[in-house]
């Protein structure tokens, strides 16, 4: 992943900025995807534009905000259905970047847009990539967080969107505005996602919870990791969580560990992905940044699909500390299921990312679901999210997790994994539900 500026600019310039402007200093988590379909759509929140015909267009758009002009980038779904709401995700830009950057996805084009969600998302979230005054993020008088107030006004009211499920993510300046964000609104998004950020663009409130996600390099050196660390431990404590110090990995092994926390309340998580690495949204496992290679858009699409629509649980009733989780299931109900299934492969060199959309398009819910593919060759399974998957090569069975158990009918799961390969990038075949043959669309 190459930025508009060669990455050298954005470790020298973007270090001298960010430093003066701050003010102090593979696992997966395994999250529930979001269901899709009439039941969801009915229980979902839904804004003033559904049921409109929008004005609203994918490109950029100028809104006034606190009496100043500014701009942003929307994207929205190419199969748009003006009666279903619509996850709402908001990605901004970093130091001396622009809303085309992020809306782009630069050198590495749809697989990287909007911080790789695009293609994740696979037409089931509107895209917002914000432009910064100055490309950044002061927030001077919380007016960029007033333009974010102004933006989600202006597109609920046109577009059909769930209320419920408004998410943001930014790089370095842009972390630091999705930061500032989750401490300002955090009744209003859902969960949120900070790539190596710092407290630049302010923390207004800051004492409420929201379901928290950071990423960040041990060896970055324009906005250190302890910055990031301290961000975190603001929504451990707002959420609730046991404070822990989790694992990190060693300088020099060029892995990353991904640490779910314990004792949260309910619905509202953190986890924290640290990494061998500097100052990159795009780091990669075994060295090097690439918005096609990096498995930090994977992380980030888990953390924000797994929130089911409807309305956020309260922030005031904890949940009681979990204890052990419940195994997975692994023996799937009995009985035929009516099913399709669509897939979606992301492949470079050496490796490549699957997403698998399971429909139930049968009259009745299927519970405790087990999916049996065949791999392609040469394909190996390096992880995973939403499901558990074994073996990791040739035939493979992806059962539910506790939480995805059930698919109602007319509804949808979303599952995926990174897998390695030697040259067949094909996606996989002869899908079968529960031990009946679904179709591949």
């Amino acid at each position: 992943m190459r930025f508009r500026h060669p990455r050298r600019w954005l470790l020298a310039s973007a270090t001298a900025a960010l430093l003066a402007l701050a003010t102090g200093g593979a696992t997966f988590a395994g999250p529930a995807a979001a269901a899709t379909g009439s039941a969801a759509a009915a229980a979902a929140a839904a804004t003033t534009g559904c049921g409109r015909n929008p004005t609203l267009a994918n490109g950029t758009h100028s809104i006034s905000s606190g009496g100043t002009n500014r701009s942003y980038i929307l994207k929205i779904p190419g199969n748009y259905d003006r009666n279903h709401p619509y996850r709402l995700i908001f990605a901004f830009h970093w130091v001396g970047g622009t809303a085309n950057d992020v809306a782009s996805g630069g050198t590495d084009r749809d697989v990287w847009s909007y911080y790789g969600l695009m293609q994740l998302s696979n037409n089931s979230a509107i895209l917002v990539a914000p432009q910064g005054i100055n490309n950044g993020w002061a927030n001077n008088g919380g007016q960029d967080v007033t333009f974010v107030d102004d933006m989600i006004r202006q597109i609920e009211g046109d577009l059909c969107v769930d209320n419920t499920q408004l998410f943001s993510v930014g790089f370095s300046y842009g972390g630091a505005m999705t930061y500032a964000l989750a401490c300002a609104r955090a009744t209003v998004f859902r969960a949120v996602a900070v790539y190596s950020g710092g407290q630049l663009s302010g923390c207004s409130g800051g004492n409420q919870p929201i379901a928290y996600l950071g990423i960040h390099g041990i060896s970055d050196g324009t906005l250190g990791i302890a910055g990031g660390r301290a961000m975190r431990d603001t929504f451990v404590r707002n959420n609730g969580c046991t404070p822990q110090n989790p694992p990190e990995p060693r300088q020099g092994s060029l892995t990353h560990i991904t640490t779910s926390y314990s004792g949260c309340r309910a619905g509202y998580p953190v986890e924290w992905a640290a990494f061998d690495g500097g100052h990159t949204p795009g780091a990669v496992d075994g060295g090097g940044d690439s918005g096609a290679r990096t498995w930090t858009k994977g992380v980030v699409w888990a953390f924000f699909s797994q929130f089911q629509t409807g309305p956020s649980p309260s922030p005031t009733t904890p949940s009681p500390s979990p204890t052990t989780p419940s195994p997975s299931p692994t023996t799937p109900s009995p009985g035929t299921a009516a099913c399709q299934v669509g897939s979606t492969v992301n492949a470079w060199n050496t490796g490549l990312t699957e997403n698998l959309t399971i429909t139930n398009t049968g009259p009745t819910a299927i519970t405790n679901w087990s999916l049996v593919f065949s791999l392609p060759g040469s394909q190996s399974i390096t992880s995973g999210w939403n499901a558990n998957y074994a073996p990791t090569s040739g035939q493979v069975t992806a059962k539910n997790m506790p939480y995805n158990a059930v698919i109602a009918a007319g509804a949808s799961v979303s599952i995926g994994f990174q897998a390695t390969h030697t040259g067949n990038t094909a996606k996989p075949s002869a899908f079968s539900l529960n031990g009946a043959a679904c179709t591949s669309v």
